[in-house]
């Protein structure tokens, strides 16, 4: 049984990790504009990454009058200044926080290269942003992969692209710990995969019973670090490790 200690957890922001493109560009995903002006267009992005998913599959529309469904139903009135553009904010948001759903993440684990190292490979503290499927509120924190190469090893930035694209979804932590690890493990073919995460879910913080602190994590064990007591020590020893 491995321990953070939920003290020192800070709550990340709900942004993409700022990497570099295989062309040495920067790209961290592309957020739509939130402005407050009175055109429904979407201000022109600083930058743009090749390797987001795409969004294509979002009926923008349709989530723009269920939104206006549920503001009237709440005793809102949707057409007021306030809330004039909140149906086409909203659309925008799911498109971007759902454009993992039709996309492959195993696909940035593509590229490999041979390498003579057998040893734990682990890249820590991943902020990902995601949405809980149970009441479409986001949970936020870190995932924490390693893995113990066959001959084979990826980027280090594009562990963090599989985390991403793997949270850009509804669904429970549980899950997106799983595919985040079977990912690795078929795509990469390794020895060993370990994927830990640690999240703080707004559906337990802010409403429910509103418990602002608590902390959620969820492990996948695969290959040697599943069958292997001392490996598994060693793999959450580095996990747990001060910086």
């Amino acid at each position: 049984m491995h321990h953070v200690d939920p003290r020192s957890f800070k709550e990340p922001s709900c942004t993409v990790p700022f990497l570099q493109s295989d062309n040495g560009a920067p790209c961290g995903g592309v957020s739509d504009s939130d402005s407050d002006s009175d055109s429904d267009s979407v201000e022109p992005a600083l930058f743009v990454d090749r390797n987001a998913p795409s969004r294509d599959h979002v009926d923008l529309k349709r989530i723009e009058g269920a939104v206006r469904i549920i503001l009237d139903a709440v005793g809102e009135d949707p057409d007021r200044e306030g809330l004039l553009e909140t149906p086409a904010r909203v659309a925008r948001m799911y498109a971007e926080m759902f454009a993992g759903l039709k996309s492959d993440p195993g696909r940035h684990l593509a590229k490999v290269f041979t390498e003579n190292y057998d040893e734990i490979v682990l890249v820590r503290d991943i902020s990902f942003c995601s949405m809980c499927e149970h009441h479409l509120l986001p949970f936020t924190g870190r995932a924490h992969i390693a893995y113990l190469p066959s001959g084979k090893v990826v980027g280090l930035s594009k562990l963090a692209r599989v985390v991403e694209e793997v949270a850009r979804r509804p669904q429970v932590q549980e899950r997106m710990t799983q595919t985040i690890a079977d990912l690795v493990e078929d795509r990469l073919s390794a020895n060993g995969v370990a994927v830990v995460c640690e999240a703080t879910h707004s559906c337990m913080t802010m409403r429910g019973v509103r418990k602002p602190g608590s902390l959620c994590l969820t492990s996948a064990m695969r290959g040697a670090f599943r069958d292997d007591p001392k490996s598994r020590a060693e793999v959450l020893g580095l996990i747990n490790r001060e910086a």
